[in-house]
């Protein structure tokens, strides 16, 4: 993989940090953006090469929990790469109660965030800096559930998907005592130790248990690219085999990443290296394939 120390740097002043007697244009540039969902506003961040030219672009999905930027910034890092690395814009986008969302979080089901996903999507391909015809999605954890539904619902606007730690079943999820909450109550309680309790839609669990999430995607024709650490606990990383097996597009393919935990060790590797060989790979990827 071609990252290096010298890669996280630049593509961290490629933000606009300011360095005594740097001469080079920015590599990439960020602008923090609301659009109009219509039920609701959508927060979002657009990471844009500063290239001339037309550039693919690619929308990133969270997970569970979580917002834009993912755990220890994850995504907001990962687009800088991808932007300065392979010329990729991005879109990443906070969920109905997540990250700067001032929605409530029981509006997130699986309608919402491709509904969600297709806004940002679409907002990208009206920029004149996006080649409409080249836009690609990505998704990590319920993210990459995500990710795969957007595919399977709408191959006219998505031409290639890469999941992080994909999650096609989210049953291990919902309890029979957590369904039988929502059920009563119209949400369920969902825990977590790192922020605040969400309350989590009755909708949402009847999606878990009524969507076959890779019977959707089936109907994608474009290439997938499941990546999965060898070590995540959270969701089994045979996930990322079936992915690519329910696909019937040559260029698909799983591709894991050997020690790595569900969110590539962000949080034990200071360097981002098990990360930064998910955003190699997916980069390769995206260029190839938009």
């Amino acid at each position: 993989m071609r990252n290096t120390v010298s890669d996280l740097h630049s593509a961290s002043l490629a933000i606009g940090e300011d360095s005594a007697g740097a001469e080079d244009a920015p590599a990439c540039k960020e602008t923090d953006i609301t659009i109009d969902g219509g039920t609701r506003v959508i927060p979002a961040t657009v990471c844009m090469p500063s290239a001339e030219g037309k550039h693919p672009a690619v929308v990133m999905l969270h997970g569970t929990g979580s917002d834009r930027n993912e755990a220890r910034n994850s995504f907001k890092h990962s687009a800088q790469i991808l932007a300065e690395k392979y010329g990729i814009a991005t879109i990443r986008i906070d969920f109905a109660g997540s990250g700067d969302s001032q929605a409530s979080y029981q509006e997130y089901t699986f309608e919402s965030a491709v509904a969600d996903a297709v806004t940002a999507a679409q907002y990208m391909a009206h920029k004149k800096e996006i080649d409409a015809k080249k836009i690609g999605v990505m998704g990590l954890s319920q993210g990459g559930t995500d990710a795969l539904l957007c595919a399977g619902m709408h191959p006219e606007i998505f031409k290639a998907v890469v999941t992080w730690s994909g999650a096609p079943d989210l049953s291990v999820m919902l309890t029979d005592e957590l369904y039988e909450q929502a059920e009563k109550n119209g949400f369920f309680v969902m825990n977590f130790d790192w922020r605040e309790p969400l309350e989590v839609s009755f909708q949402w669990c009847e999606d878990v248990k009524n969507t076959d999430v890779l019977n959707v995607f089936k109907a994608f024709e474009g290439p997938v690219l499941a990546i999965h650490g060898r070590n995540d606990t959270l969701v089994d990383p045979s996930w990322s085999e079936k992915i690519a097996e329910t696909s019937n597009n040559e260029k698909s393919r799983a591709f894991f990443i050997n020690g790595a935990d569900h969110i590539f060790n962000v949080f034990a590797e200071p360097e981002f290296n098990s990360l930064n060989q998910a955003v190699d790979v997916t980069g390769e990827f995206f260029c190839e394939n938009l």
